[in-house]
């Protein structure tokens, strides 16, 4: 995404934290549709660059970085974690929604990895927008729960530390390390570009929004996501959130279409971004 054709806005949420969020508004009416996209874990709003550039014109695209992560802080605008969690991440999104996108435009969500627990917090939450708003919702590489099970020895402990730690996580996301998040056969240039935006993550980020994916659980989202067409998008090398945890999720919400694609793994949005575009816009082969 060139930021060039994306229009900077900060949103100061309740509890003032300073959200970073990125603008391309529609080539028609301002009740165009509008395209939010949730980032994960150590990423940034340019993990969504690719499938931004395949949403056509006629579609508002709304990115943002999350609290903590990319340019955005954290509560009171303070470069310091207080409790962190995937509810106020729904919250966020909330906000973000609010501030970049005018009342009469129909909503698509996509989220990746803890973005796509923030879209099922924000549904918990404001079930009211799927009764007429949120058109469809693409969830990808993500859980619903039962991120326990995903469990590194002595990992609770280290981030725990590296929550209360200043610095970046810098020279430690290396091309080996990150190989491990991709599935065959990465694109170097893209293992790059994912590394440069993990690397300036910084260690409290990492290490606060750890606990709060190990403590998430949405299951009581399902119905209200029922209410609108639902992908669920998993790749068969995904080390981070399963084949099985795609699975769950899918199963948990009625309707909802999984689509598992071979080969692939835990990025996604580097990886099938024209399979994720064509979610988003709701084309043919979209589900």
């Amino acid at each position: 995404m060139s930021t060039s054709h994306f229009a900077l806005r900060t949103v100061t949420t309740t509890d003032g934290a300073r959200l970073a969020a990125y603008i391309r508004e529609p080539a028609g009416a301002s009740s165009a549709t509008t395209v939010v996209l949730s980032h994960g874990w150590t990423l940034a709003h340019q993990s969504w660059d690719q499938v931004a550039r395949l949403l056509p014109d006629e579609i508002r695209v709304v990115t943002y970085d999350q609290r903590g992560h990319g340019t955005s802080t954290f509560s009171g605008g303070a470069d310091r974690p207080q409790r962190e969690s995937v509810r106020r991440l729904g919250s966020d999104l909330a906000e973000v929604i609010s501030s970049c996108v005018p009342d009469d435009s129909p909503l698509v969500l996509g989220g990746h990895s803890m973005g796509g627990m923030s879209v099922m917090a924000f549904a918990g939450a404001h079930p009211y927008y799927f009764a007429d708003r949120v058109q469809r919702v693409l969830l990808a590489s993500t859980a619903i729960s039962n991120l326990n099970g995903v469990k590194v020895r002595g990992a609770k402990t280290a981030t725990r530390i590296l929550a209360h730690t200043p610095g970046r996580l810098g020279r430690a996301v290396t091309p080996k390390n990150q190989a491990t998040l991709y599935g065959e056969h990465p694109d170097p240039a893209l293992l790059e570009a994912s590394r440069a935006v993990t690397s300036r993550t910084s260690l409290r980020a990492f290490g606060s929004f750890y606990g709060a994916l190990m403590m998430h659980d949405e299951t009581a989202a399902a119905a209200t996501l029922a209410k609108v067409p639902v992908v669920v998008v998993v790749g068969t090398r995904d080390r981070l959130t399963s084949t099985r945890l795609g699975t769950v999720l899918a199963e948990a919400i009625p309707g909802a279409e999984l689509r598992v694609v071979e080969g692939v793994g835990h990025m996604t949005p580097y990886e099938v971004p024209q399979l994720l575009a064509t979610i988003l816009r709701g084309g043919p082969e979209s589900g």
